[in-house]
């Protein structure tokens, strides 16, 4: 998604979000396995601790198990969010102008509940094959790759599993996109317009560096929420589990965790919007090149 206006923006293939995010993850898998684990483990050690167990226990190579379940969920859930975006602020936004902060918000919003449908069946086979590591053997699901996790679920448990935490991840989802994408628009636009930095791959790290930092700290109480709503005692709700954690821990319960999910969200924001704008470049590039192949 390249945030530098509505013309760039026309030009983007669908594709290109979901391709940027692949090859963020590809760099970040062993964090968002670890976290899977820990929340398996129900572990209240660091996640850097954590994953430099795991790593010592069945090697570093083992940080990468469910890399391919990982690429499959971006290769849906991301070019989903990012690709529908885009569609969305070209029919809203004319042509040479950029699109307002409320457009941009709104769009978001739309692309990242859609894309948190379309993502929520390789979600599934990514949660299971990121915990298996962290399970006893006799419980491991033990998926040689996500092609065949889905396939083994649909056979073995019926098509219904792939809609587990669907609403829960649809709410995230909403949140992540329009705390990411408005934020790193904002960002470069300011960095841009305010200093001496060109629109290169500086820019584009600082200005994700804050849209990552602006989408751990929106997301984290649905995290939380969710977290100890799935823990808790059956026939917990809500607004229990919000009174409890107020009781008890005061409003500052809703942020507990946001160390490891900065550590964790962070790394990905930046990866995948500076391969976006390069991915973008590239694009651009080729169109200059094959004029007539662009246009058909």
């Amino acid at each position: 998604m390249s945030a530098s206006g509505s013309r760039t923006a026309t030009k983007q293939p669908f594709w290109l979000g979901g391709a940027a995010a692949s090859f963020a993850v590809c760099f970040t898998h062993p964090i968002d396995q670890t976290k899977y684990r820990m929340q398996v483990l129900h572990s209240r050690t660091s996640m850097l601790s954590s994953l430099y167990k795991f790593a010592i226990r069945d090697g570093v190579p083992s940080l990468w198990s469910g890399l391919s379940a990982s690429v499959l969920r971006q290769s849906t859930y991301s070019t989903a969010r990012f690709g529908l975006y885009n569609v969305l602020t070209r029919q809203i936004t004319t042509p040479g102008n950029k699109p307002s902060t409320s457009a941009t918000i709104t769009c978001a919003g739309i692309a990242g509940a859609l894309a948190g449908m379309v993502g929520n069946p390789t979600e599934v086979v990514l949660v299971r094959m990121c915990a298996d590591g962290a399970k006893p053997a006799p419980e491991r699901f033990r998926y040689p790759n996500a092609a065949a996790g889905l396939y083994q679920i649909w056979k073995q448990e019926g098509i219904s599993v792939f809609g587990r935490g669907l609403s829960a991840n649809v709410v995230r989802s909403v949140l992540m996109n329009v705390s990411q994408i408005a934020p790193y628009a904002a960002a470069k636009r300011t960095i841009l317009t305010n200093t001496r930095l060109p629109d290169d791959i500086r820019t584009h790290s600082l200005a994700s560096l804050f849209a990552g930092t602006v989408a751990t700290t929106v997301c984290a109480p649905a995290d939380v929420l969710k977290s100890r709503i799935q823990s808790a005692s059956q026939g917990s709700s809500l607004m229990q589990v919000v009174r409890h954690g107020l009781a008890s821990e005061g409003p500052g319960f809703l942020m507990k965790g946001w160390t490891p999910a900065w550590l964790r969200l962070t790394p990905h924001t930046v990866l995948t919007f500076v391969f976006m704008e390069k991915l973008q470049e590239l694009v651009r590039l080729s169109s200059i090149r094959s004029p007539v192949r662009a246009i058909a």
